[in-house]
């Protein structure tokens, strides 16, 4: 990230001094210099309003003024500005000054009588890291905004996915990164082989917690399937099937993925299925 020597002078600066002899000799040097954007006040009072309706790059701010002296500008600016950085360069004859301005907001100082050399210098570094500071400040803002689309535009692709995914199974489910489950649909904890807990009332009106037990899955199968998803690997039309109590059959079919984030670490699983229904289990749909 670079500024541009043009960028320099074309910045914004406002000299503020209650000398006429000292503005004039700023804007000479400014103007000689390349500067294209000098404006000048004697009215330290007018400083906020000025700030506040262009935002300056940098402010040549004179400490001893009457009415108002540059330590109440400076506060004055710290108390109306909705910026962190004060782009002030404080303008003083007193050498005792310096450090009490730079500890009231102030980033540098410029000594009286003007040393012309040190004064471009001092005006040019500052402009640099002003600059820099706002493109480095704009740069985030818009990282941060194409951040928020995109989070938004992945949890819009989710939803839909997640919509599509539940509407074309029997089942879905998805677990983090410590295989807890996070979402279920369906009969995924008892094909997996968990065992189930509801609440349910009793006679008395209080909840009590009953568990429902293991079906008759296929366990070579279940086994087969746990170890794909231990291994976190994905796995495609994985068939397997259950003995129900009355010794009926059922197959079914199941696809499943690990997530991960953008760093490359897992951060879950997810999957659908599908119970395969049979000929001879087919619903008859004559009339």
């Amino acid at each position: 990230m670079m500024i541009t020597a043009s960028e320099i002078l074309n910045a914004s600066i406002l000299i503020v001094d209650d000398q006429e002899s000292n503005i004039s000799l700023l804007e000479q040097l400014l103007s000689e210099t390349g500067y294209t954007s000098v404006t000048a006040t004697m009215n330290p009072q007018e400083v906020f309003n000025l700030h506040r309706e262009h935002c300056y790059d940098l402010i040549l701010l004179d400490l001893q003024m009457p009415v108002m002296n540059g330590f109440q500008v400076i506060e004055g600016l710290k108390a109306n500005d909705q910026e962190a950085y004060l782009p002030i360069l404080v303008l003083t004859a007193q050498p005792n000054h310096k450090l009490r301005a730079l500890e009231a907001g102030a980033k540098d100082f410029i000594s009286k009588p003007f040393d012309l050399v040190e004064v471009k210098a001092r005006i040019h570094n500052m402009l640099e890291v002003r600059l820099l500071y706002k493109k480095l400040e704009n740069y985030n803002k818009i990282l941060e905004q194409t951040v928020l689309e995109r989070t938004t535009e992945l949890r819009e692709s989710e939803a839909r996915y997640r919509s599509l995914t539940e509407l074309a199974s029997d089942w879905y489910w998805e677990q983090d990164e410590n295989m807890n489950f996070t979402k279920v649909s369906g009969p995924v904890l008892d094909m997996l082989g968990m065992q189930i807990d509801t609440l349910e009332k009793d006679s008395t009106g209080e909840k009590e917690i009953s568990r429902i037990p293991k079906a008759g899955w296929n366990e070579s199968e279940r086994k087969a399937l746990q170890a794909s998803i231990a291994a976190r690997q994905p796995f495609l039309d994985f068939i397997f099937s259950r003995t129900n109590a009355d010794g009926s059959q059922q197959r079914f079919q199941v696809s499943g993925e690990p997530m991960f984030d953008r760093a490359c670490r897992f951060v879950g699983y997810r999957g659908i299925g599908v119970e395969l229904i049979t000929k001879d289990r087919a619903p008859n749909l004559e009339s």
